[in-house]
């Protein structure tokens, strides 16, 4: 490659690796979001249909655009804590919902082979402004924001009196599979009809379990019936090729009487709502977090200083409340792990498509299914995960072994056939059809199909997006170790490069070291001239520097696929090959157009 192809590629590069801190340093950050609300249909289940109003507005400063309580500062906080099996629930009287949910099952931290803090565990909807199962609406349903809690064995009540005699009582009761049922109901114990503002309900806030947390796959999901709608920081960016600033979005409204099931999540964890009966629409809002701690700065050097989440919830419209009448919602609350296995039988359950909280679904959803389930399976004999990994891919290059051999002897003929296309094409270089024609009359008469090197790598395009799907969210991985790797799901780092904090990631170096190896003995192709040759060779290192940072069980994949390959192609390469005689066909003369 000459100095000037070199220039370029390094440039290209830098390009790539800077351009979002590029960007950030040029135009700055995403302005704060505004909000805004709307509203939809509600029934309420008081024996007798009430009559029900509803209107439309948009405000930035109305209750239900909120994204806190109207608790006064100081005041004092009561919290509950229930405890069941793998999960820990802690209600608090602020806002009378679950402040925070531990699972016992996970340690906080992990991806150390000096051992963990057991005492500390993962926890959900952490350091969000409001709790889980939050009534917002203005005074009228807020009132000072103060509950009063009790439990009853394995129930909590959280009852709240306001003033204008509306009451309002919610039942938090543990189930399995990480469910807690809930009932939100609001009491008219007056005598007069009385309106109810427009109400936003939020169920969870996605927030990041830790540092090492992908932002990439935070966000929140909502399902019509039909097809499930992720949406992430990307979606609220709305940069223009995804590069350039945008105007951002502030908020996220959708619906028509039609949401099944809204969840948030981070990479490992979920807190999905399912309404007993459909919900009008969904919201959910960007908000800002406290930044990290000076324990938490201390103990890890990743931790960000600006996190944030995303606050969702129902939004239901005003409504007239007859006199001592009342309106009951309920709802399935899922806070646990984005475990498929778990999520499948809920799915099940609910016959409602509950497991796309995996975001397995689109074009390619059935091979990370799939992959889950091969990898589990062998897991279950014993083997370490990075095994199963590894034997995996193993399975499927075994598969596609005929096919891949096939494509490298073609290849290694088309290049032997180099120097009898080279004549064709300067014979008829200003004749393209001729070209054309004369292209393929050589490759049928020496059996070569020049597509057949394409085959496999496009039969091997779902099997790479399935498993890049499966390994960054699959919790199995989260911790598991193999070699020297102490955390699959993260990348494999050994040390950190004092003063540029340069994280040294050794299985994304040997894929790299993997890939160029495999580009150097893979026959090119004779169409390309010299210089396209040179700059495919080292286009891996593009790859090397997008994959540098994710998952090492992807990195582990690669890495053992590009040395099947590379076996595959010294063994195909070894065969001998009949040398290719020169075409007994002549080259007739092109006739000059007069």
């Amino acid at each position: 490659m000459d100095r000037k192809s070199l220039i370029v590629l390094g440039l290209s590069l830098a390009l790539l690796l800077g351009w979002v801190p590029l960007t950030h340093k040029i135009w700055g950050p995403p302005p704060a979001p505004t909000n805004t609300v709307s509203e939809a249909s509600v029934t309420t289940s008081n024996g007798e249909p009430a009559t029900v109003t509803t209107t439309t507005t948009t405000s930035t400063t109305t209750a239900t655009a909120a994204s806190t309580l109207l608790v006064a500062p100081n005041t004092p906080e009561e919290t509950l804590t229930l405890v069941a099996e793998d999960i820990q629930y802690v209600f608090t009287s602020h806002g009378g919902g679950v402040k925070l949910v531990e699972l016992t099952k996970y340690p906080h931290s992990v991806g150390s082979k000096n051992g963990t803090d057991t005492n500390n565990f993962v926890s959900l909807n952490t350091k969000a402004p409001v709790p889980m199962m939050t009534l917002l609406g203005g005074t009228a349903l807020e009132g000072d924001g103060i509950y009063k809690l009790t439990q009853d064995g394995n129930t909590v009540r959280a009852e709240k009196a306001l003033t204008n005699n509306l009451y309002i009582v919610k039942e938090f009761t543990v189930g399995t599979n990480y469910l807690l049922h809930t009932k939100v109901r609001i009491e008219n114990r007056s005598g007069e009809n009385m309106r109810l503002p427009a109400q936003t309900l939020i169920f969870g806030t996605a927030t990041p379990q830790s540092a090492h947390d992908d932002e990439s796959t935070m966000g929140f999901i909502w399902y019509n019936g039909k097809k499930d709608e992720h949406i992430g920081g990307t979606w609220f960016a709305n940069r223009f090729l995804g590069c350039f600033p945008g105007t951002p979005r502030s908020e996220y409204l959708e619906g028509e009487n039609n949401v099944q099931w809204a969840a948030v999540n981070n990479q490992f964890f979920a807190i999905a709502a399912v309404p007993k009966d459909t919900a009008p629409k969904v919201v959910s809002r960007r908000i800002d977090l406290p930044p990290p701690n000076a324990y938490e700065i201390a103990h890890d050097s990743r931790a960000k200083l600006s996190p944030h989440g995303y606050q969702t919830g129902f939004v239901y419209p005003e409504s007239i409340l007859p006199a001592n009448g009342s309106l009951e919602r309920e709802y399935d609350l899922f806070t646990g792990p984005r475990e498929y296995n778990t999520l499948s039988r809920l799915a099940t359950k609910y016959n409602n498509n509950l497991d796309l909280v995996m975001n397995f679904g689109g074009f390619w959803g059935y091979f990370p299914k799939i992959l889950l389930l091969s990898m589990n399976g062998l897991a279950a004999f014993g083997l370490n995960y990075g095994w199963a990994i590894v034997c995996i891919t193993v399975i499927i290059k075994l598969i596609f072994w005929p096919l891949t051999h096939a494509s490298t002897k073609s290849m290694k003929r088309m290049a032997a056939l180099s120097p009898e296309l080279k004549k064709i094409q300067e014979k008829y270089k200003e004749d393209p059809q001729k070209l054309a024609q004369k292209q393929m009359e050589l490759w049928r008469e020496h059996k070569v199909n020049p597509f057949g090197s394409c085959l496999p790598m496009v039969l091997q395009i779902p099997v790479f997006f399935g498993f890049f799907k499966m390994l960054r969210t699959a919790i199995e991985l989260r911790g598991a170790e193999f070699l020297w790797v102490a955390d699959l799901s993260q990348p494999d780092t050994i040390f950190v490069i004092p003063g540029i904090n340069f994280p040294v990631n050794p299985l994304p170096i040997i894929m790299g070291v993997t890939m160029l190896w495999q580009a150097n003995i893979t026959p090119a192709a004779p169409s390309a001239d010299p210089v396209q040759q040179k700059m495919m060779k080292y286009m891996p290192l593009i790859f090397l520097f997008v994959l540098y940072n994710y998952s090492a069980g992807l990195a582990v994949y690669w890495t053992t696929n590009n040395l099947l390959t590379i076996l595959q192609t010294k063994m195909t390469n070894s065969e001998p090959d009949k040398p290719v005689a020169e075409s007994t066909k002549p080259v007739a003369p092109v006739k000059k157009k007069k």
